[in-house]
């Protein structure tokens, strides 16, 4: 288990000591995976641009969206999940969603959409969600933020026709999913169901199937004292 508290002060990827080198390397930064020229990395290699550890979480979640060649949602969430910023709880995992899904789609769908709009699109709707909605207005923002995932692509209005449907469609799904499994809520856990759910559903709609994970394993059951264990699909064993 890596030592999150030494993130802090050494490495944001595992918390290791910093070396810093007599000559520059040319580096790869691990969370936006763009290269650069540093002489700091910790012990075990990692390397982390100083855009990636002076950003807040949004700024993260934005950055490694625009930057990933990944079309893996659910890795894009997980790679996000590591950095500080991001806590274990809160309102970033509203953005955080819809944000994964769009870098994917793009990556798997080519130029069909202009990722950087449609982020600052998911951006703008998912602030509007606030911190404790699931228990609060009874919809969880992940789930919302699946919706915002279908309308950021089809780029729907109210006064769409298929676009309007399929947003409040997606939107259901995942909030029933998240539903049924029961609380007390868990954002990393109800981050991973909207986005499977997400994945179906988009194949299904548009026939364009996002890499899927065969078994999610979670890695942060240490940080939440509401963790409902073995009853988590993606709890570690």
């Amino acid at each position: 288990m890596r030592d999150r508290q030494n993130k802090q002060t050494g490495c944001l990827e595992c918390g290791e000591e910093l070396q810093y080198l007599e000559h520059d390397e040319e580096m790869k930064c691990s969370y936006c995976e763009l290269d650069f020229i540093s002489n700091v990395k910790c012990v075990w290699g990692h390397y982390i641009c100083d855009d990636c550890h002076a950003y807040d979480a949004v700024e993260v979640i934005r950055n490694v969206c625009l930057s990933t060649k990944s079309v893996n949602p659910v890795l894009i969430a997980q790679r996000l999940f590591e950095h500080p910023s991001v806590k274990m709880h809160g309102p970033e995992h509203h953005y955080l969603v819809p944000a994964a899904l769009l870098a994917a789609a793009k990556n798997t769908d080519g130029d069909s959409m202009n990722l950087k709009q449609a982020l600052k699109v998911a951006e703008h709707r998912s602030a509007n969600i606030l911190g404790g909605f699931c228990g609060f207005y009874g919809c969880c923002g992940a789930a919302i933020g699946t919706g915002i995932f279908i309308s950021a692509y089809t780029q729907a209005t109210p006064l769409s026709k298929e676009g309007w449907s399929n947003a409040n469609l997606m939107t259901s799904k995942s909030l029933e999913k998240i539903a049924r499994l029961g609380g007390p809520r868990c954002c990393k856990r109800d981050t991973l169901l909207a986005i499977e759910t997400a994945i179906d559903f988009f194949e299904e709609k548009y026939h364009v199937q996002l890499e899927k994970e065969e078994k999610i394993h979670c890695s942060h059951s240490d940080q939440n004292k509401e963790c409902i264990t073995v009853n988590c699909p993606y709890f570690n064993h």
